[in-house]
């Protein structure tokens, strides 16, 4: 099992005073931005700044993630280099593909190699965001065993595919679900699209529990007071949790007694509804 990554927060690389508050926040997955968060003529002070964050910051519980540059800026091996004997937790690559996969991980390799770290220990996560990706999404997920999970970019994808963007994200509504098939194939995380409009709560609350409805595992955000919005919404509420325990403990009767099919609350019960319990209770 993958930890738990309801609420990933990006973080501009170069910003010390956003990096210190976001260590400080009770957050799934801190994701230090070497992207589009950072200016061009900021890139080295970026990697500085970093570097220092992941060197003397107390994040807590937060796994602490780097952003890299994709690989056709050109600008990604040395986006690694600087960063990867700080040793963060993961990397995530932005316009990600298959080879592009097979490529940071090998550099991984190697620096988990020099540092005697274990070797796989570190974690790759992919950015979905071309039209190309989303048609070769299986090549993706198989690209590498240290693949932990893929986001899905879906402002990128829009404009990769001309899309006009709506609040009702119907024209994601396929690639959306598309990805989030293909990690569940390939057992991985799915993590949703940015929402945006850091001011509307309410709109980010419905987008997050609509994609938790999907198969989400959680979802991007771009500051902090989306944290707690997006992982109230990615964990069972108490009713959820109340059935699912309930028939966890008539399965586990059942099975006792001898019995395949039980009854809970006057529905019948089969091994995929014991599943759908059983995976409620490991979101908590």
């Amino acid at each position: 099992m993958f930890r738990p990554r309801r609420a990933l927060l990006y973080i501009p690389g170069d910003d010390w005073h956003k990096l210190e508050k976001g260590a400080g926040l009770d957050v799934d997955c801190v994701c230090m931005d070497l992207e589009d968060g950072v200016a061009l003529n900021r890139k080295e002070a970026a990697r500085a700044t970093i570097v220092q964050a992941l060197q003397s910051l107390p994040f807590g519980r937060a796994e602490r993630l780097v952003r890299i540059q994709p690989l056709a800026s050109g600008a990604a091996e040395a986006d690694l280099r600087a960063v990867l004997p700080a040793h963060p937790d993961g990397i995530v690559l932005p316009k990600a593909d298959a080879d592009g996969l097979r490529r940071v991980s090998g550099w991984m390799d190697e620096e988990e190699a020099a540092q005697g770290w274990p070797a796989g220990s570190l974690a790759l996560i992919a950015i979905a965001e071309t039209a190309q990706t989303m048609i070769h999404l299986q090549a993706l997920c198989s690209a590498t065993p240290r693949l932990q999970a893929v986001i899905f970019g879906g402002e990128d994808l829009a404009a990769d595919v001309g899309a006009v963007r709506t609040a009702e994200m119907h024209e994601l509504a396929f690639a959306r679900s598309w990805l989030v098939l293909h990690t569940a194939a390939y057992g991985l995380q799915a993590l949703d699209v940015v929402y945006t409009n850091f001011r509307d709560p309410d709109g980010l609350r419905s987008e997050a529990r609509r994609a938790r409805e999907l198969g989400y595992a959680g979802k991007q955000v771009i500051h902090p007071a989306q944290v707690p919005v997006v992982q109230e919404a990615f964990l069972p509420d108490e009713a959820e949790v109340a059935w699912a325990r309930r028939v966890v403990e008539g399965f586990a009767q059942a099975q006792a007694e001898g019995r395949g099919a039980f009854a809970v609350d006057g529905r019948m019960v089969d091994m995929p509804v014991v599943r759908r319990a059983q995976a409620i209770l490991a979101r908590l």
